[in-house]
């Protein structure tokens, strides 16, 4: 009799079929990401859509199984991942270092980075996966998804809805996107005004957007309800007393956007800065702990390789030291080439040896905070904000006290950018390891060959560094960012919001001692440490929590972003409480990835028509002067779209 081990063990596991797939999912996913990402600041986790796209597409080989599937979706993975890169990325153009996205740099960057990252976290596998009782929320949800597609006639139909309801998300966010263009519809709503008469001015502004619905349907209600509070306190409380006591002139438009962006947003960066260094401070003693099993582990472990299960076997020392080597060659040659030929030339082999140094130390550390967060609250939930802003503040201080009293103040500038380089470098590597641990949990529920989804995983990264650039180009030659005060350079009409980027370079400038303003930030840490009191009394009293960082995010983002978030999450709660089914609500997460993943790549489209008939509205089908009626008209086509979409996606969970 064969035993279901032997069974698995026949199953194809790292096939050209699957990379293949595997790597164009993960380009239509990263596209969507860097998207979504620059939009509102959140990037949303590609295993479970792409594990269904997998599995529907597979099921036609009479071979493919559970094994392949998993490498699929472990590819696809880097694309929520390495598309982090985003949130340090265009701070090089905000500070005037760079004009667009030069291909060659980037890849390289996103590509070693991300390289960097599954071979830092190989040596925690077995601490922090397999010896380890962390939960792994997302990558035990991944493996539910394989196993279901796998042992079953019912899951072989619920792959190929699922798809469907993929598809059809994709289309309807895809087709409104396309009708706001035409501008036969508004793209957003808003209406601002003065209160009472006096000078205190607020408003009501939202994006009328797929995408960020949907992302708020994923993200739940805790983090909706999060941000819902930050734009309370953003826009009912800072930005209407700020202009009483100001008088702030203008329209009421333009008083309210004003005293927002210049003041108002610099209080939530001091809440998402105390919020994530609160969270990394908690995760401390758990992280110490889980290291310390992982030094135990790699103790008691003594065993080779050839006498270890197939199941416990990770890439060999040997490639592991060559690949490393390998990495290091490109990050040297780019931290060479960075330094350029301005003030800080002459000491470009410090630089080099401080960004390496900085790089492989600061790049181990956050690879396994990041690994255990992901293991203890899921990758999309791991605060890698918080990672970035310790990274760039830790990179600044450096050049700050080592650099700048040799170079003079007027290579400020050139410090701020290498800053932000390094710092990129670090987050791809944290961010390619907080998924390649979740990736790995996924593998050990399924019984995969842990070597053979680490080569997947590289596989995802390249890929994925071969999609940013091309995408980052076309955002920013469509759309553009806006200049961080002080730089040089034209601000875009319509600039992308790049929140995290805008954010991190200005603490960037701010440590080299420029253009900070340390009081609104400090006011914003108080507002945090309380918040996060707040959110720890809702958990003793086992109430909904409010996480402070999402409080912070809903204060520094615009309104028109975080807006529709919160909606989302409130579509989504009330979809999970009246269809409380497993496949209805994995059919809603579907649908929702489905919204993010249509609009996304329609804008990423909408970008290269624009840039390549140098027309800011290409489908534009009216003139302006009829805001009013496309904002009608805008707001009941999504009304009745998701009201449909959800109907739709409901009664086809019922009858698999």
């Amino acid at each position: 009799m064969t035993s279901p081990a032997n069974v698995l063990r026949s199953q194809p596991e790292l096939t050209i079929r699957g990379l293949v797939l595997g790597a164009v999912i993960t380009l239509f996913f990263t596209a969507a990401n860097v998207y979504l990402g620059l939009k509102v600041g959140l990037t949303f986790a590609t295993s479970i859509p792409a594990a269904v796209i997998s599995m529907a597409l597979l099921r036609f080989f009479k071979n493919a199984g559970i094994l392949e599937n998993n490498i699929v979706q472990t590819v696809a993975s880097a694309a929520g991942a390495l598309a982090s890169v985003i949130f340090v990325v265009p701070g090089l153009v905000m500070v005037g270092w760079w004009h667009g996205f030069p291909f060659w740099q980037t890849f390289a960057l996103c590509a070693s980075g991300g390289v960097l990252g599954v071979i830092l976290s190989i040596p925690l596998r077995r601490a922090l996966v397999t010896g380890s009782d962390l939960p792994y929320p997302e990558g035990v949800a991944a493996a539910e998804v394989l196993r279901v597609g796998s042992e079953s006639l019912e899951g072989a139909a619920e792959n190929a809805a699922g798809l469907r309801v993929i598809v059809m998300g994709s289309i309807a966010s895809m087709g409104f996107a396309i009708l706001a263009a035409t501008r036969l519809a508004a793209s957003e709503a808003s209406i601002w005004f003065r209160l009472g008469g006096t000078a205190a001015t607020t408003g009501l502004w939202g994006s009328l957007s797929f995408a960020l619905l949907g992302a708020g349907h994923l993200v739940g209600l805790s983090v909706g309800m999060a941000m819902f509070a930050g734009l309370i306190i953003a826009f009912g409380i800072a930005t209407p007393l700020l202009t009483f006591l100001e008088s702030t002139p203008g329209t009421a438009t333009d008083a309210a956007l004003g005293v927002w962006s210049h003041e108002v947003r610099f209080i939530g960066a001091g809440v998402i800065g105390a919020a994530a260094l609160w969270t990394l401070g908690k995760l401390a003693l758990p992280i110490w702990q889980g290291l310390k099993s992982a030094a135990a582990s790699s103790r008691a472990r003594k065993l080779s390789d050839e006498l270890l299960p197939i199941e416990e076997r990770d890439m060999p020392l040997l490639y592991v030291g060559l690949i490393l080597v390998a990495v290091c060659i490109p990050i040297l040659f780019l931290l060479w080439q960075f330094a350029g030929d301005g003030p800080l030339a002459a000491y470009r082999l410090p630089l080099m040896a401080i960004g390496l140094v900085y790089v492989l130390v600061v790049g181990a550390f956050v690879s396994a905070v990041c690994g255990y967060m992901a293991g203890l609250i899921g990758s999309s939930n791991s605060p890698v904000s918080g990672v970035a802003i310790l990274a760039i503040i830790g990179a600044a201080l450096l050049l700050a006290i080592g650099i700048k009293p040799l170079v003079g103040p007027e290579a400020t500038g050139h410090l701020v950018a290498f800053a932000l380089f390094v710092t990129s470098i670090v987050i791809a590597s944290a961010v390619i390891a907080n998924d390649n641990l979740q990736d790995l949990k996924t593998g050990q529920l399924v019984g995969a060959t842990p070597w053979r989804q680490q080569v997947a995983l590289i596989v995802g990264v390249v890929a994925g560094a071969v999609m940013v650039p091309p995408i980052l180009y076309l955002l920013n030659k469509a759309y553009g960012f806006a200049p961080l005060p002080g730089m040089p350079g034209p601000t875009p009409a319509a600039p992308l919001p790049a929140p995290q980027a805008t954010l991190i370079s200005t603490l960037a400038k701010g440590v080299m001692g420029e253009g900070l303003d340390w009081n609104l930030i400090g006011t914003g840490a108080v507002i945090g440490l309380v918040l996060v009191a707040f959110d720890g009394w809702l958990g003793k009293r086992g109430w909904l929590r409010l996480p402070p960082l999402a409080v912070g995010i809903g204060i520094y983002l615009p309104m028109s972003a975080t807006l529709p978030v919160v909606i989302g999450a409130i579509i989504g709660y009330f979809y999970d409480r009246r269809m409380p089914t497993e496949v209805a609500q994995r059919f809603g997460v579907l649908l929702a990835s489905g919204f993010i993943v249509g609009e996304s790549l329609f804008g990423v489209l909408l970008a290269g028509v624009i840039v390549a008939t140098d027309n800011a509205n290409p489908f534009a089908v009216i003139g302006e002067g009829h805001e009013g009626a496309g904002m009608i008209v805008g707001t009941l086509a999504v009304i009745g779209l998701l009201w449909g979409l959800y109907r739709w996606t409901a009664r086809l969970a019922a009858r698999i």
